[in-house]
């Protein structure tokens, strides 16, 4: 339900859609919850490690995921059912013409789950029901509007605090969308224009029974230059307001932002960039980032790359009001401040002359002051939110593929990765030293399949160690003909006994079979 990046915290992943952020107001740091999120209109996945808070401000210093979606033109339907009772569909409509575009779809998801507690034997169910709706219409040559609606409603079973069997509920309800208007060619640059929002309704059921209700406001204009020259540059202005409701507690936070961005290509084998931005927030005054980086086009194929940058996040709504907390009377505790992040890294890029082999080593660094983070006193049993002086991460990452001939094709990477609270000398919590993955895949004429290998170390967690795990997936595809597709696939393949995280369960061997019709 969640993405780390570089030993960083889930919620230092900012995440987009279609270039507007949808991290979760009524999370307490702010992060994006993937539980309920649809893949299956998306067209292209981007992720963008290191600090990215130049272009995209506050939760970008881990890294942006940026998701795509695409423009449906025709007919699509699918239906899967498998292990635990799990039962899948999705219907989508849509054209898609030079001149304008229209489409929706509805999708249901639903499973009886496993236990979320690890020695739980009540299962945990979960169901989703989703809908969207997205249009674009060009009034000429030079100025078009598109935008996206998506609503879904979402019910998890949910264990508790320990994690212990319980008959806890959530209920969420969230509702998302923008407007965009493109102009071309206004006074030599192509303006964009962005008016997004986002509602979310939360009410969990439990011993300790909550409702959060979030809102996410923004306004955002970008011009870009024209033409394909030497030098291309971005400019723009941004308003984005949070307003939350926790459990009595309200409280809303704005920011005003101003940025830019510079691409110069020196040679033909050397590409120099440059961002700046000035976030100006409501309660927690003002701060400029900025990242530089090169790419570097060497003889045989290689590339040679390098950045640094800055990233700055404020408190979330949630650690403002210090929802959650509990503290003894008379205990004092410091007021927040932002985190502030630096990052840079190295890497060395190889493709061979016919692109069927490619890989990259990339060595980094992460370092992040006044990190905040929850802290529990044994003790006396208080809860609150502190700022860590200092935390530190180092790491390498290696990826590669090789298109191996007669359909074959092999992907792998491997991350190293050592995360340190460097005040308190111990390391942070929930990152793993080495994690990687592999995936053998196979084309032919109707029939395509592919195995998935994943493996973690050992992981510090609450409470002790969490033990390294090796998992695999294998799923196929079989077409019948150009309109019909028979899925199958089988989920941790070899019946692994593991967690993800300490003390939480995760499924055995689990097997699914489905159709695709597209017209």
């Amino acid at each position: 339900t969640s993405v780390r990046m570089r030993g960083a915290g889930q919620d230092k992943s900012l995440v987009l859609v279609d270039g507007v952020p949808v991290n979760d107001p009524s999370q307490p740091a702010g992060g994006f919850d993937f539980a309920g999120f649809d893949l299956a209109d998306t067209l292209r996945i981007e992720v963008l490690s290191g600090p990215q808070s130049s272009l995209w401000g506050s939760d970008a210093i881990g890294g942006v995921i940026a998701f795509t979606s695409r423009e449906l033109d025709g007919l699509r339907a699918e239906a899967e059912a498998g292990s635990f009772d799990t039962v899948r569909g999705r219907i989508a409509a849509g054209v898609a013409e030079d001149a304008y575009a229209l489409g929706a779809f509805i999708s249901r998801f639903e499973s009886e789950g496993v236990s979320a507690a690890a020695g739980g034997a009540e299962a945990d169910g979960f169901d989703s029901t989703a809908w969207g709706l997205n249009g674009r219409y060009a009034f000429s040559g030079r100025v078009e509007i598109d935008g996206r609606f998506r609503h879904a409603d979402r019910f998890a079973e949910i264990d508790g605090f320990g994690p212990v069997d319980t008959l806890d509920t959530a209920d969420t309800t969230d509702r998302s969308g923008f407007v965009r208007m493109r102009i071309l060619d206004g006074l030599g640059l192509d303006h964009s224009i962005t008016a997004a929002a986002s509602d979310i309704v939360r009410i969990t059921d439990s011993a300790f029974p909550s409702t959060y209700e979030g809102e996410h406001r923004l306004w955002r204009w970008q011009a870009d230059s024209r033409g394909a020259g030497a030098v291309a540059y971005a400019a723009g202005v941004e308003r984005e307001e949070t307003r939350a409701f926790l459990n009595g507690y309200s409280a809303e936070l704005g920011v005003d932002s101003v940025f830019g961005a510079l691409r110069w290509a020196a040679s033909e084998r050397l590409t120099l960039n440059l961002g700046l931005r000035h976030d100006s927030t409501d309660d927690f005054g003002g701060e400029t980032t900025g990242r530089v980086s090169a790419a570097w086009r060497l003889d045989g194929g290689f590339t040679l790359s390098g950045a640094w940058g800055t990233g700055f996040k404020a408190p979330s709504v949630s650690q403002a009001v210090c929802d959650f907390c509990f503290v003894l009377p008379g205990t004092a505790t410091a007021p927040l401040v932002p985190e502030y992040a630096r990052g840079g890294e190295i890497a060395l890029g190889w493709r061979s002359a016919d692109s069927r082999f490619n890989g990259r080593v990339t060595l980094y660094r992460l370092e992040i002051e006044d990190q905040i983070d929850g802290f529990f006193d044994v003790g006396t049993f208080e809860f609150y939110y502190i700022n860590i002086d200092r935390t530190r991460t180092d790491g390498v990452e290696l990826e590669g593929r090789a298109i191996l001939g007669g359909g074959l094709d092999l992907s792998a990477s491997y991350a190293w990765t050592d995360a340190l609270d460097e005040g308190a000398g111990t390391a942070i919590l929930r990152v793993p030293d080495h994690a990687g993955s592999a995936t053998l895949a196979w084309t032919g004429e109707r029939l395509s399949a592919a195995l998935t290998i994943r493996a973690e170390g050992d992981m510090p967690d609450s409470g002790g160690v969490r033990d390294g795990f090796v998992t695999a997936n294998l799923n196929a595809a079989y077409d019948l003909n150009e309109a019909v597709t028979l899925t199958a696939r089988i989920e941790n393949l070899a019946d692994e006994t593991y967690q993800q995280l300490r003390g939480y369960g995760e499924a055995g061997r689990s097997a699914y079979a489905g159709i695709r019709l597209r017209y």
